[in-house]
């Protein structure tokens, strides 16, 4: 049995929607998210595979229902928040023989910063996400001045 997320105590959660062109993955995702889980950064929350074909068919899977040892502690079948319609539309924005991972994490990294936040009557105005090439891009402008 999982973790029972509690609405109270829960750290700020993000999701990303990350893309690949064709179904193959080189290996090197899993492992890596596996470290984030082992050093305590996040919990992955939910996560699905999602695949179009070429004839523009849309199928995915939960990470939750397959039977992968190394998938465990990857997703929460008692968190299960992204439903078949969300799948399906990211399924859907993707190009023909396309796929990508859905993944929804809480950031347990930031979980003491947010509970004093919350604690001293703080909340969240606004919270963007800066894509990494306009950082890149930013930072090589300036060191070119």
């Amino acid at each position: 049995m999982g973790v029972v997320l509690d609405a109270e105590r829960i750290a700020p959660v993000d999701v990303a929607v990350v893309g690949f062109d064709g179904t193959e993955f080189n290996g090197e995702v899993i492992p890596a998210l596996l470290q984030l889980v082992d050093d305590g950064l996040v919990r992955i929350i939910d996560m699905a595979f999602v695949r179009k074909d070429a004839a523009g068919e849309v199928t995915f899977i939960e990470v939750a229902d397959l039977d992968n040892p190394t998938l465990a502690g990857l997703d929460d079948p008692e968190n299960d928040l992204l439903n078949d319609q969300d799948l399906l539309s990211v399924g859907q924005d993707l190009a023909p023989k396309g796929s990508a991972i859905v993944i929804v994490w809480e950031n347990l990294w930031l979980a003491r910063a947010a509970a004093a936040i919350a604690g001293s009557g703080g909340f969240l105005i606004s919270h963007d996400r800066i894509p990494h090439d306009v950082v890149v891009n930013a930072i090589n402008a300036l060191q070119e001045d």
